[in-house]
This record gives C-alpha cells, sequence and structure tokens, in this order.
C-alpha cells in the first residue's frame, strides 16, 4: 500500500500525519502525532487511527535537539516499524510564505528553496522552521519527492484591492502587500462546509481560524475575498503572543523615543504580546479562561471585542454575512469564548444555540438564526496529502 505524510513544522513542535492511498485515490488516515516542547525537553507520541499509541519517547534533556535531529529519530523508527507494509511514496509540507510568485503547490527543488529563503522575513516564527522540515528529510532520504503548500496559496486570487497597502506603487511592486495566511485551514474548512451545508457554502461566510496564532476570512462561494492577515503573520487579530494589527506609529516611538532595537521590537510583537502581554500570565486560552485573575479577564475580553470587531468589517467586503465558521484550537474547543463572540454579534442577526455550542461540532446557531453559525475542526495535515497527491499527478509520479 502506498501512503503520504504530510508535515506542519512550527518553532517548537512538529505536526506529522500518515495518509494511505484507496484505489480511487481517497485518503484515509493510517496515524499521526505531534512532537512537541522542541529546544526545552522533546516529546514524541504518534498513534494510530483508532488512536492507539505506536510510539512515546521523551528527552528530558534534549534541549539542544534541532528539528532536523529530531525527524532523523522519527524517520528512523518508521523505517524500523513500517505501518503494515506503507510505503510513503511523496512528503507534502506546510509552508507558510509562498510570496507573489507561488499560488499553488510545488515539487520541491534547490531553485523553490533558494526563494522560500528569501521569503524567511516575512514569517520568521515560521518560515525557516519549514524550511529546515524539508532540508532534513532530503538528507535522509534525498529521493523522496517532497512537495511545498503555501499557506498564502488559498488568497492568492482575492481583489486586488484587498492586496493593496497604501504606500507607493513601488513598494508594492516589490512585494509589499497583504498576503494572508492560514490558507490550507480556509480550504479545507470551505471543502468541508460543502459537504455539510452547500447552500452556505456558496454564500458569505466568514471563517474564524482561532488558536495560537489567529485570523479571519471572509469567502463568496468557497473562494477569499479578504483575510485579516496582511504582509506577515503578525497582522489582523489578537493572538497567543503576537499583537495582531498596530498602529505603525507604535513601532516608530518604541525605536524613535523608547531606544528599543529593530530585534527587541521584533520580538515584543511576536513573542510578548497578544493574550500573554495582556494578562502576564499566559498564551493558553484554557489558561486564562480558568483564572481568576482581573488581568486574564481583561486579555480575554480585548481578544473577543477584536474578533467580533473584525467579523463586523469583513461582512463590507461580502455585502453581508449568511455564515460563520469557527474552527482551529479556540474556535473548535471553546464554548465560552465563542458564545462572547456571537453575543456581540447579536445585532447582525446572530442566534447562538447554547445547548448546541456546549455539545459536539456542527451547526450552533438557532434554526431561525439569520447567520447561520458552525464549528467545522480543520485538517491542514489532509489537505496538505491531498495537494500532495495532486502534484505527483501533475508530474507522472
Amino acid at each position: 500500500m502506498k501512503a503520504i505524510a504530510s508535515i506542519n513544522s512550527g518553532s517548537s513542535s512538529i505536526k506529522f500525519s500518515l495518509f494511505t492511498i484507496a484505489g480511487d485515490d481517497t485518503l484515509s488516515l493510517s496515524a499521526s502525532g505531534k512532537i512537541e516542547k522542541i529546544g526545552i525537553a522533546p516529546s514524541l507520541v504518534a498513534k494510530d487511527s483508532d488512536g492507539t499509541v505506536l510510539l512515546k519517547r521523551d528527552w528530558l534533556d534534549g534541549a539542544a535537539l534541532t528539528h532536523a535531529a529530531l525527524l532523523a529519530e522519527l524517520f528512523a523508527w518508521a523505517t524500523e516499524h513500517p505501518l503494515e507494509g506503507r510505503e510513503v511514496i511523496a512528503i507534502g509540507h506546510r509552508v507558510v510564505h509562498g510570496g507573489t510568485e507561488f499560488s499553488r503547490p510545488m515539487p520541491v527543488n534547490a531553485v523553490l528553496l533558494d526563494k522560500l529563503e528569501a521569503l524567511s522575513p516575512l514569517a520568521p516564527l515560521h518560515q525557516p522552521h519549514n524550511l529546515a522540515a524539508i532540508r532534513a528529510i532530503a538528507a535522509i532520504h534525498p529521493d523522496l519527492p517532497q512537495v511545498a503548500c503555501f499557506d498564502t496559496a488559498f488568497h492568492h486570487d482575492r481583489p486586488a484591492v484587498a492586496a493593496r497597502f497604501a504606500i507607493p506603487r513601488a513598494l508594492h511592486e516589490q512585494g509589499i502587500r497583504r498576503y494572508g495566511f492560514h490558507g490550507l485551514s480556509y480550504e479545507y474548512v470551505a471543502r468541508r462546509l460543502c459537504e455539510t451545508d452547500a447552500t452556505l457554502a456558496s454564500g458569505r461566510v466568514i471563517a474564524a481560524h482561532l488558536g495560537n496564532g489567529a485570523s479571519l476570512c471572509a469567502m463568496q462561494d468557497g473562494r477569499s475575498i479578504d483575510t485579516t492577515m496582511g504582509f506577515t503573520a503578525l497582522d489582523g487579530l489578537m493572538m497567543g503572543t503576537r499583537c495582531g494589527v498596530l498602529d505603525p506609529g507604535v513601532v516608530l516611538h518604541l525605536q524613535t523615543q523608547l531606544g528599543m532595537s529593530p530585534a527587541t521590537v521584533e520580538a515584543m510583537l511576536y513573542n510578548q504580546s497578544g493574550l500573554l502581554g495582556v494578562s502576564g500570565l499566559s498564551s493558553d486560552m484554557r489558561a486564562l479562561a480558568a483564572s481568576d485573575a482581573r488581568e486574564a479577564a481583561e486579555a480575554v475580553e480585548l481578544f473577543v471585542w477584536r474578533v467580533a470587531r473584525e467579523i463586523a468589517a469583513l461582512g463590507s467586503a461580502l455585502g453581508g454575512i449568511d455564515g460563520i465558521v469557527f474552527t482551529a484550537g479556540i474556535g473548535e474547543n471553546s464554548a465560552e469564548v465563542r458564545s462572547l463572540i456571537c453575543r456581540r454579534l447579536e445585532w447582525l442577526g446572530v442566534e447562538l444555540d447554547e445547548l448546541a455550542n456546549a455539545g459536539d461540532y456542527g451547526r450552533i446557531s438557532q434554526p431561525d438564526s439569520r447567520i447561520a453559525v458552525h464549528v467545522i475542526p480543520t485538517d491542514e495535515e489532509r489537505m496538505i496529502a491531498l495537494h500532495t497527491l495532486n502534484a505527483l499527478k501533475e508530474i507522472g509520479q
């Protein structure tokens, strides 16, 4: 049996999944897992499709282990313990930034890697780790095809006006423009919505990818029309440790009046702001929701305020809103945050079904709510695998 592996490599974690290819080219999940706490005390867990643990390993003294070293450990295990004879024929990777050039998944080669490396300053928390995983696998299995799947690609065909900043035209032509991210997640959500509510999927939908990284996407007939993230994944909504949209004058003030260096400002805006910065306690919404601290409540309130405000604003790009879809870590798992956001949108016609909201996934709005509200779990790894399979067909493999 042939299989495709998907890898989503972040700054401190690597998520992976293995999909078996059926005769009709459908994909079934065979195994998945995660390497966490990279740079601290890495841990690895791999499970089969039923949740049975296949591998569990901890490196309590492994702070110095790199992404490459940990991937080598994973591949060594996979080689020694093949999953029921499955042969991995290709690996697909999430790559956050594809710039203006790459609007579709691409087979990896040296030229592509060099071009993607040049985009690393635009996604410093993600791009270097995405590329490190690709290089690590190339070193282990140089003949194994790899495919880069871009988070920016889903937004590539938005109206031109949605991609512009009000800056000199020459800078726009140099690539300083709004790109948008979380595209693999939005693409998967759009596909699933077609399967669960085709009428809504053809309408005007705001998808809310709310997690440690957070953004919104305004979709019409399953296509991106606008999104909250822009030039980098720092823009838009308040996030776990990222500030989101910020008056550029604040950055100038920090540097010219407070004497902060560009590196210090960058570290603050990417790693010390958002939920963590406002609360002073944690970047984890679960910890903040469970806390009695006033600062924790203020962080949650600001997060909800910003999400509701931007949902309403994106409605103007669509000429109205027919539905809202919550996804990702917070969007899928925090009924409280969903409820707080929906209460702020009642004036638009959102009527939440609190009982459904406290339950499983699916529609969580009242039957007669003017705006339908759904919860759809995202699956970026499956989307990566689908793109990888299609890319192999295109190159005749």
